[in-house]
């Protein structure tokens, strides 16, 4: 089923690339690849890895699913499959290093901006702005954090997905979004730091 206007979800492209990739059209993996990277990735850091930590979970998944292709038989399970096992890869890797302080700048969290021709103290207020919302985005409860990073990141995101990724009953993903979305709106304007337009 495709959603309104055309436009297909995430899960939905994702099964179409990989049916093509599995029906002999190699460079169909490609655009699976570059479809969903971002999206595994962000899966990765909201289980509290490091970024790098995070690449090598989704480098592993890919790895994972070239090796298992055969055995999925229904492309339209292709998402939630590489989810999953995003999530119990990452999982391990916590485990793994649980000593350690994984827990690096949130400012990683965000994919890279490219450069803009600000003037220079404009870059620093920019700056200053990330590193202030960062600061609260990680006091949010972590079921937040990690509802955030996986929809924000998505440009229609497929709620059914993200239910199953993160354990959630698809009706309350609106709404908790919702109230995330409000914490973090109402901490930053408590924040003296904060510039309210």
């Amino acid at each position: 089923m495709h959603a309104e206007g055309g436009t297909r979800s995430l899960a939905e492209l994702a099964a179409s690339a990989f049916a093509d990739y599995r029906d002999g059209r190699p460079e169909a993996m490609s655009e699976l690849v570059d479809s969903t990277t971002a999206l595994l990735w962000h899966t990765a850091r909201a289980q509290g890895l490091s970024g790098p930590q995070a690449e090598d979970v989704v480098q592993n998944t890919w790895l994972a699913l070239v090796q298992s292709a055969s055995g999925i038989t229904d492309p339209q399970g292709v998402l939630k499959w590489l989810l999953t096992t995003t999530r119990r890869e990452a999982w391990a890797v916590s485990k793994r290093s649980r000593r350690e302080d994984v827990r690096d700048d949130m400012g990683e969290a965000m994919p890279d901006v490219a450069a803009t021709s600000d003037e220079p103290a404009e870059a620093v207020v920019r700056s200053a702005e990330q590193g202030l919302l960062w600061r609260h985005f990680k006091d949010l409860p972590v079921r937040c954090q990690q509802l955030l990073r996986v929809i924000a990141i998505a440009e229609r995101p497929d709620y059914a997905q993200v239910a199953d990724a993160l354990g959630m009953p698809v009706g309350s993903i609106g709404p908790t979004r919702g109230r995330c979305l409000a914490k973090l709106r109402t901490a930053l304007l408590g924040d003296p730091g904060w510039a309210t337009p």
